[in-house]
Order: structure tokens, then C-alpha cells, then sequence
């Protein structure tokens, strides 16, 4: 790069304010996706100004400074537990809370909304509208096609609300990021003339790369060598988890050492323990809902990661964060759907089906793994090269700072 073209470079990322609209925002301490963090992070790293605005479950607005990043806490209760009703309650509360907050913050130059829920694209298009502000909008899930699918939403006339709002989102949007080029697909269908650009979810490579000391782990849930199993994500109905529990009971019946645990919460939490207890099994343990640090303690510990959604095609789209830590961590890969991410890791030879209809088939398609540790390692080792090839942190982070250049180069500055 030139003189003149690091000046440019210089001068522009310190004179660019991206704001971003991410209602479940979360730091890497606070547990949970925090792909938006490392978004964020990317651009304070280049000196681009960030304001973030999320909700948090307690307290008042509050405003911190977070490793350069101004959050914007707004005062919105959100729990994975909340039924439909409630979640929509907590969507529109936040929806308007940002798009009044976003119409104060000064010198704006782009909002980069993330969905879900889909309504945050209502306060980027508000700015867009109030204050002529270009918004990108990020899709990780089709919404409302999911809970449409599900049937969480079933009158036709909210289905049609719905889908109505999704379609001006992606038109009023400079552009469109989808994590997954079925994503990508199912969105260019809808609006053809969209320019969607696929930045996939992120492995984070750096922090999962070196295995700390399991030993405490195991001693602490009474292991010594057995394999294990671990689930840590959302518990709720799209995950699936009861497919778990049957692979959980399909070991224990064939007498394999195989440990399973699953790590989160959710509104079927309660539930899977009944139908654990009920089954009698001793080979699977709850574990609560715990931070990034946490995480990585479990996976340390774990031989193959499971990823589950319950039987549906819209599902299949996604980008799961166990998927993605999965192969950061460099695990066995344990799936249960179709799509995309199960034509990656049987091309990448990193990971396993197991069909959900023939639960008892597991202890068929793990024993190989237990018996020959050299295929096990093989395996993972596959899957550690598939996120430092693709999924890389580092280099999606830089590829989402270009899109912000571009993005704001095709604009004169707004009128704040």
C-alpha cells in the first residue's frame, strides 16, 4: 500500500461512526453468541467510532464503554424462556427504544441492524427514513419463515404482516449479510434485485486454539476415560434435544463409555431432565447456562460436540455458534439435520449423521471412534483446519470492515 492510500485508509476509519443494532448483544464474559462483539471489535481495532445498542434484562438505560465500544444498554427483560407473546412484546419495546435512541446519537455515518428478531430492521429503516442513514441488514435466521414453519405463528393475517415487513426490510437495506448461502438464496428469491453478501458465522480459532487441563473437569463429574458428548446451546423446542437423549439412551443400552452433557437453558430444560430421569440414565448431566470461560472448560473435555435441530428445512439454513466453537475447539462433529452444514463435514470428513428417526443407530455410528482413537483425531484435526480455512475470526472480521468501507464510500455523509 502507497503513502497516499495508508493516509486515505487513515484518515477514513478515524473519521467513521458505525452504529449497530443488535438487541442480545452479549461480551465474552456475559456467555452466550457474541458474534456481534467480534464485529464490533473489528471495527474499534481499524479506529472506526462504534455505538452499540442493545437491552439487558435489568436495571435502567445505562451506557458503557467496553474495550473502546459504547453500549448502549436500553432496559428490555428478554429470556429464552418467554412464550411468543412475551418475546413479541420485548421485540417492539426494544424496536422503539433503539430507533429513539438511534435518532439522538450524533454523526452517524451507518447502522448495521442485526435480526433476530427481524423487527430491528423497523428502527434501521426509522433512521433510514428520519435521517437518512444507509443501514446493512444481517440475517443469521429466516424470519418470520421460521416461526411460521414451527407454527408459532399461525393466524394468515399476522403471516402476512409479517412477511410483508420482511420483504421492505431487505429493500430499504443498502445490502443484506446472510450467514449462510442458503440464507443468501432464500432471501435473493424474495428480492431479486438485492446485493447479499455471505460473511459466515465465526470460529474463534485464537481462543479455543490451545487445550487447557481437562483433568479438573472430569474429576469434578466423576469421568476418567470415557468419551464425551456435549451440547451447549439453546434448550428449546426448534433445538431437539429429546434426538439427545435418545442417542444419550442408545449408549447406555449397548454399554458404551460415552458420557453425554448438555449445557444451557431454555424453555424445555424442565423437560428433558423428567424424560432423562424417567429413562433412568446415568450417562447425561445438566449443565447451567455458563460464560465464555465456562465453555471452553466443557470443551476442553468434550470429543465430539452435538448439533441438533428438530426436523424442519428452514432449520437447516442456520449457522449454529456450537457448530462453529465446534470446529474452533477441533471436535468430532455430531449432526442430526440436513443441509449445508451436513454436506460440509461429511466433504470435510469431520463430522457424522445420525439420523433423528434411528436414534438407536448411534451406538452403531460412535463405536468406531471409541475403538480407534488415530479416526477419532483424524477427525478432529479435520475439523480445526475447516475453521482456520473458512470460518477464521480474524479473517471474516476483516472481510466485514470492507463491507463497511464500501458501504459508507457509497454515500455522501448524511445529514445528522
Amino acid at each position: 500500500m502507497n503513502f497516499f492510500a495508508l493516509a486515505y485508509n487513515l484518515l477514513f476509519f478515524a473519521l467513521v461512526k458505525v452504529l449497530i443494532i443488535h438487541q442480545h448483544f452479549r461480551l465474552p464474559d456475559e456467555g452466550g453468541a457474541i458474534r456481534s462483539y467480534f464485529l464490533a471489535r473489528a471495527l474499534v481495532e481499524r479506529g472506526i467510532h462504534v455505538e452499540v445498542i442493545t437491552a439487558s434484562t435489568v436495571g435502567a438505560y445505562n451506557l458503557k464503554v467496553v474495550e473502546g465500544i459504547n453500549v448502549h444498554y436500553l432496559p428490555v427483560a428478554y429470556e429464552n424462556k418467554f412464550g411468543f407473546w412475551e418475546r413479541t412484546n420485548a421485540f417492539l419495546k426494544f424496536t422503539w427504544g433503539a430507533a429513539s435512541l438511534g435518532a439522538r446519537l450524533p454523526a452517524i455515518d451507518l447502522c448495521y441492524a442485526i435480526s433476530v428478531p427481524l423487527t430491528t430492521g423497523i428502527a434501521a429503516m426509522w433512521l433510514k427514513q428520519t435521517r437518512r442513514l444507509p443501514f446493512v441488514f444481517e440475517v443469521g435466521d429466516l424470519w418470520p419463515d421460521a416461526p411460521i414453519a414451527l407454527g408459532f405463528v399461525k393466524d394468515p393475517v399476522l403471516k402476512a404482516i409479517l412477511l410483508k415487513l420482511e420483504r421492505a426490510i431487505y429493500t430499504n437495506a443498502t445490502s443484506v449479510v446472510a450467514l449462510s448461502n442458503p440464507i443468501k438464496s432464500a432471501i435473493t428469491r424474495k428480492v431479486p434485485d438485492k446485493t447479499v453478501q455471505v460473511i459466515p458465522n465465526m470460529s474463534d480459532t485464537e481462543f479455543f486454539g490451545t487445550r487447557g487441563n481437562d483433568a479438573e473437569f472430569r474429576a469434578r463429574h466423576g469421568l476418567s476415560e470415557q468419551f464425551v458428548v456435549s451440547y451447549i446451546g439453546a434448550v428449546g423446542f426448534a433445538n431437539g434435544l429429546d434426538h439427545l437423549i435418545d442417542c444419550a439412551r442408545s449408549a447406555q443400552q449397548s454399554a458404551l463409555s460415552v458420557y453425554f452433557f448438555i449445557c444451557g437453558d431454555g424453555a424445555l430444560v424442565d423437560q428433558h431432565k423428567l424424560n432423562a430421569k424417567r429413562l433412568n440414565l446415568d450417562n447425561l448431566t445438566f449443565l447451567p447456562f455458563t460464560n465464555r470461560q465456562g465453555v471452553k472448560e466443557i470443551m476442553d473435555a468434550t470429543d465430539a460436540v452435538f448439533v441438533s435441530y428438530k426436523p424442519f428445512r428452514v432449520l437447516e439454513t442456520g449457522s449454529p455458534n456450537k457448530y462453529f466453537d465446534g470446529l474452533a475447539a477441533g471436535k468430532l462433529i455430531l449432526l442430526n439435520f440436513e443441509g449445508w452444514i451436513k454436506e460440509e463435514v461429511e466433504r470435510e470428513a469431520c463430522g457424522v449423521y445420525i439420523d433423528r428417526q434411528q436414534p438407536e443407530k448411534f451406538a452403531r455410528l460412535i463405536t468406531p471412534f471409541l475403538q480407534e482413537r488415530a479416526l477419532l483425531r483424524r477427525y478432529q484435526l479435520a475439523a480445526r483446519d475447516l475453521a482456520l480455512r473458512r470460518y477464521s475470526r480474524i479473517q471474516l472480521g476483516e472481510q466485514f470492515v470492507a463491507l463497511v468501507q464500501a458501504t459508507v464510500n457509497q454515500f455522501e455523509p448524511p445529514v445528522n
